[in-house]
């Protein structure tokens, strides 16, 4: 039986850059540039987007259409059967991980969107009044089980249905949608009055505010929102036609994600300013004040309605690419048939994600490392796996895989003259600069 795949540039074009525009960008990206000063937060997270992660992007992208297999097959047939197959077991375990707990988050979204339908975030609703509807169902039981639940049965079945008919038209229809969503509140929010001090915020940098805690948060959120050092690339990689040009590829992906991300920025910071609200509101920047600014705008329901559909559409863009890597591997690897396979996973990420769930309410007293489970999980794949991943990933391409074959994946077999001319600084980045970069920011976020 013949392997689905993408069925057009475009469509590949549009999956990767869903996996890539996420929650990162319009949950996490805000509150951490918040946290860390701004613009400057900005600088470095662009500079270390394409000058470490488009490197290893585009490592995991060779691992992947060279190979044409899962994230396992490809580890263990590219290095031969030697211990390296481990690390692709390794990238495959890290998504399950992630998926986990980001179903927990994505059913939040649902169950806000709900909320936004009803126009309950209404003018004259208080900033407490909002606190209090977050902390009383994120703490509460069966309301966030059954959003989560939701979420997850979302993305398996437009997972289920495979990759062309599938993932690919799901992301045909819903990225171009995603954007002009965004884009739409962005210009909204311009518009209000006091909006330019979040400009202004975004975009006057003060490097004075720049740690070493800052430089690992924004390796960590480029990670996470290019989905990097957890198989996705790699997997979606395998479902790319060989005559595609990867270079094209990985920087209209990185590029993508960098511009949802501003544009997303744009869409919340000036609407923050302009209600006097703090941008150092954290991770409840997004469920705890961006609801009180909707209930303070003109028309503030429709735009409530319209984020939070964003919010959704972008957290399944991303979550179905999770998924589709351990469906990848037992389907290819196991020989179960997809629907099974996506069976199987539900029900594993579903018992996760619902001890994470129940870590703010029943569960909160448990916990791991001192941590609550989410936190706990949230922690271990921000810090810990995804760079794990992302290191052993470009230890593999430029240590362990010929340059040679390197370089005719990368060119085309020396087709691509561009891709050629700059081969040897990509080569030296992926040997040498990405994983001296990798482990020192890893370990300045540490200590």
């Amino acid at each position: 039986m013949s392997r689905d795949s993408f069925g057009s540039r475009f469509g590949a074009l549009l999956a990767m850059a869903g996996s890539a525009v996420g929650l990162g960008n319009l949950w996490r990206f805000p509150y951490l540039v918040g946290e860390n000063g701004g613009a400057a937060f900005i600088i470095l997270y662009i500079i270390l987007s394409f000058v470490i992660c488009l490197p290893i992007f585009i490592s995991e992208f060779v691992i992947g259409r060279r190979s044409q297999e899962n994230a396992y097959s490809a580890f263990r047939d590219l290095s031969g059967g030697s211990a390296w197959r481990w690390v692709g077991l390794f990238t495959i375990f890290v998504p399950m991980v992630v998926l986990s707990y980001y179903s927990v988050i994505g059913g939040w979204s649902v169950e806000y969107l709900l909320k936004s339908c009803t126009f309950s975030f209404t003018v004259g609703i208080s900033q407490a009044a909002i606190n209090t509807f977050f902390v009383d169902f994120v703490s509460s039981t069966w309301g966030p089980l059954a959003a989560h639940t939701a979420f997850l049965l979302l993305t398996m079945l437009i997972v289920v249905v495979g990759i062309k008919d599938g993932i690919e038209r799901f992301s045909k229809v819903m990225m171009p949608l995603l954007f002009l969503m965004v884009l739409s509140i962005a210009i909204y929010a311009l518009t209000l009055p006091g909006a330019k001090a979040g400009v202004d915020y975004l975009f006057n940098p003060d490097f004075s505010k720049l740690t070493g805690k800052s430089c690992a948060a924004a390796l960590g959120q480029a990670f996470f929102s290019l989905s990097l050092g957890f198989g996705t690339i790699m997997t979606y990689a395998s479902y790319v036609d060989k005559k595609e040009n990867i270079l094209f590829h990985s920087t209209a992906t990185a590029a993508s994600d960098l511009m949802f991300a501003l544009i997303a920025g744009l869409a919340i910071m000036p609407a923050v300013f302009a209600f006097g609200i703090s941008p150092q509101a954290g991770p409840g920047l997004v469920f705890e004040t961006l609801p009180y600014v909707f209930g303070q705008m003109p028309a503030g329901g429709l735009v409530a309605i319209l984020f939070f559909l964003a919010l959704l559409v972008a957290a399944l863009t991303s979550s179905i690419s999770m998924l589709e890597v351990a469906v990848a591997y037992l389907v290819e690897e196991k020989k179960i048939p997809r629907i099974w396979a996506c069976v199987i996973l539900f029900v594993i990420c579903w018992v996760v994600g619902a001890l994470c769930s129940l870590s703010f309410g029943p569960l909160s007293s448990v916990k791991i490392f001192g941590d609550g489970i989410f936190d706990f999980f949230d922690n271990l794949s921000s810090n810990i796996l995804m760079t794990l991943g992302s290191l052993l990933t470009v230890l593999f391409v430029g240590w362990r895989l010929k340059k040679t074959d390197v370089y005719d994946e990368f060119t085309n077999g020396g087709t691509l003259s561009r891709s050629a001319r700059i081969f040897g600084v990509l080569w030296f980045l992926i040997r040498y600069i990405c994983p001296l970069a990798i482990a020192i920011i890893f370990l300045s976020g540490l200590f």
